[in-house]
């Protein structure tokens, strides 16, 4: 049987039964049972265990079945290859290009980041793991770690890398190096998510015997050393400190996790200062997630004040219309944002580290407008980042009008946002329900199926959302049971229909909050939720008249054709340096950029066609949610003209 077909017919026989997963990702209210140093600061909502929800037919499943099928089909073998290379325990006639297959790219053998990939395996094959509850992904995590116990324990000192240890000491040395410390993250990271997601005992025996290298490593260097160390990307090693910390309760990982503290970065943050200038974006977030970890941990109230700060201020003044942020991976002046529409917008690694910071923010607050920001980056950014022919994933998502989406390769490319990308898709389950002992909220309108085990309630929704308006609720009680859910009031809509069991019941709520139903429920009951979405315009700060278009939480785009598009486009081109950064799209000269319309009512200059989210203009374009513009050209921001 071809692997695809395989893997898809493992995933639709499992969809519906519990994994017997303990635990997934580090947010409140998860992993019960695993952790010694619980979360402390107060919370308005917990996350579920990813196990305990399931997706059901929808365009995110399908993205998700792309996914494994992809990760399954990269042999074990390759993704250890390297390590075993450096450790020594491999042996192969004439290098093993007749047992072996190298990976390519990112993961080439004299690339400074090999190994990375294999730690976002880690976390992508638990997370699917707990998604689904389909072995296949347990197997093949328990394969990964298996094999790199056997390179750990031929390194002899609880180090564990795809290369040298040497490139540390160079990078404490202040020695041109690539963010070692950033892929060794990925690694702590993959390995802490096996133990959480998979269960794998042995996987938290690997990161310990790591953390207890890294802390014999650093303890006796200066504060000067330090300092010269952390000015190299380093990615969230400080958030898998506090994470192993949080697991084992030992002191030595929470004071890796505070020697990581990056003075430059967040002191600035610290005294509320929006001093990011051109600064690297993804150096930024993941050092704030950290922080939100220590609020968690300790209730330093400067670390959460710090986080919501930044979270703010991100998405106030440097984040796209889809959610997504960095020009060339860097900030700029966002009061030239419109000068800053390139074909270099948008790392996804950017949006996966910013839905990450969300949540813990949301378990914080209970905000409605996180979660309107987490939907709209959801939908625009992430969904749309996977290629639905061939599962390669896009680096940026460009916002250069005239350009298309650059997909990554199978065998040779392996970026950074390859590996969030395997991550991504992985676990669209994770923000749809958040709870609370008041009750349950519903934040997004996906096709899924909640378990709340303490309530002895499962909730299962049904929608075609965003095609239609509508999303039904279906609960299954074991008993009668008083409590409460919050429905999601977005702030893109209005004049919401909420009916119970067939009566419509008062909405006295308004946009940006939660529609509150509080009963006694009984198995059977239904409730139905009517959304109404509108056409607006949404236009850079620096420039009313470059604007994008939006219907309810979706970015519109123009379809504007393969003219000009060269092979192998729309996928990258392994054989040139940097091809994802130095891309040329060959733009038209005459691509028409402009739409003519009223600003006060967008709405009159487009026509929906059919059921589909389809929409034309009297001066012929065919306009699209972004998600679905795929293998052509397309125009975000428009440049406006009154009619």
């Amino acid at each position: 049987m071809n692997k695809k077909v395989l893997v898809t017919a493992i995933l639709f026989g499992s969809l519906t039964v519990s994994g017997i997963v303990s635990a997934q990702s580090v947010y409140p209210g998860q992993h019960q049972g695993k952790l010694k140093k619980e979360t402390v600061a107060p919370l308005q909502a917990e996350s579920f265990d990813l196990k305990d929800v399931r997706l059901l037919p929808s365009r995110f499943r399908d993205n998700m079945l792309r996914d494994s099928a992809w990760m399954t089909s990269i042999d074990v073998n390759r993704l250890l290859h390297s390590f075993r290379t450096n450790a020594g325990v491999f042996a192969g006639r004439e290098g093993g290009y007749m047992t072996v297959k190298k990976l390519g790219g990112w993961e080439s053998l004299d690339c400074e980041l090999r190994g990375h990939t294999t730690g976002h395996m880690l976390s992508a094959l638990g997370l699917m793991y707990a998604a689904t509850g389909s072995e296949i992904f347990k197997l093949k995590g328990d394969s990964l770690i298996n094999g790199l116990e056997e390179v750990q324990n031929a390194l002899k000192n609880g180090y564990l890398s795809a290369w040298p240890e040497e490139l540390i000491n160079r990078n404490i040395q202040g020695k041109g190096v690539w963010a070692p410390w950033y892929t060794l993250h990925k690694l702590f990271s993959g390995l802490i998510d096996q133990y959480l997601y998979a269960d794998n005992k042995k996987a938290l025996t690997i990161v310990t015997r790591m953390g207890d290298w890294a802390y014999n490593k650093l303890k006796p260097l200066s504060e000067e050393t330090r300092k010269l160390m952390i000015r190299n990307e380093f990615g969230g090693i400080n958030e898998s400190f506090y994470n192993l910390y949080s697991i084992t309760g030992d002191e030595r990982y929470r004071w890796l996790a505070e020697y990581f503290y990056h003075n430059d970065v967040i002191d600035p943050l610290k005294e509320l200062r929006d001093d990011l200038g051109t600064k690297h974006t993804n150096t930024f977030i993941p050092k704030v997630i950290a922080e939100a970890r220590n609020y968690e941990l300790t209730r330093n109230e400067t670390s959460r004040k710090l986080s919501e700060f930044f979270w703010h201020t991100m998405i106030d003044h440097h984040t796209f219309a889809p959610g997504c942020s960095s020009d060339k991976e860097h900030y700029f002046d966002p009061k030239k944002l419109s000068q800053h529409l390139t074909g270099y917008t948008g790392e996804t690694c950017c949006t996966y580290n910013m839905l990450k910071l969300s949540r813990h923010l949301f378990c914080w607050t209970g905000d409605s407008s996180i979660a309107d920001y987490y939907e709209r980056a959801l939908y625009n950014h992430i969904l749309g980042q996977q290629d639905p022919e061939t599962g390669m994933v896009a680096y940026f998502l460009p916002l250069l009008s005239g350009s298309h989406k650059l997909y990554s390769t199978k065998e040779n490319s392996f970026w950074c946002c390859v590996g969030s990308g395997f991550e991504n898709h992985a676990k669209f389950g994770e923000a749809i329900y958040y709870h609370n002992n008041q009750g349950i909220y519903v934040n997004l309108f996906i096709p899924s199926q909640v378990t709340w085990k303490e309530k002895g309630l499962t909730i299962r929704q049904e929608t075609e959302f965003p095609q239609e308006e509508t999303t039904r609720f279906t609960l299954q009680a074991e008993n009668p049971v008083r409590t409460t859910i919050y429905l999601r009031y977005p702030s893109w809509s209005k004049d919401v229909k909420v009916s119970v069991n067939g009566k419509k019941i008062s909405v006295k709520q308004k946009p940006g909050s939660y529609i509150v139903i509080t009963r006694e429920w009984k198995d059977g009951d239904q409730i139905s939720a009517t959304y109404p979405m509108q056409i607006k315009l949404e236009a850079t700060p620096d420039n009313p008249n470059k604007a994008a278009l939006l219907y309810g939480p979706l970015v519109l785009a123009g379809e504007r054709g393969t003219e000009g598009m060269q092979a192998p486009a729309p996928f990258s081109n392994p054989a040139l340096y940097n091809d994802y950064y130095t891309y040329n799209f060959h733009v038209p000269a005459h691509l028409r950029t402009s739409l003519k319309l009223d600003k006060k009512h967008p709405e009159r200059a487009l026509q929906r066609v059919g059921s589909d989210l389809k929409f034309t203009t009297e001066q012929g374009d065919v306009i699209r949610p972004l998600y679905d513009l795929h293998h052509q050209r397309y125009v975000v921001y428009w440049d406006l003209q009154s009619e």
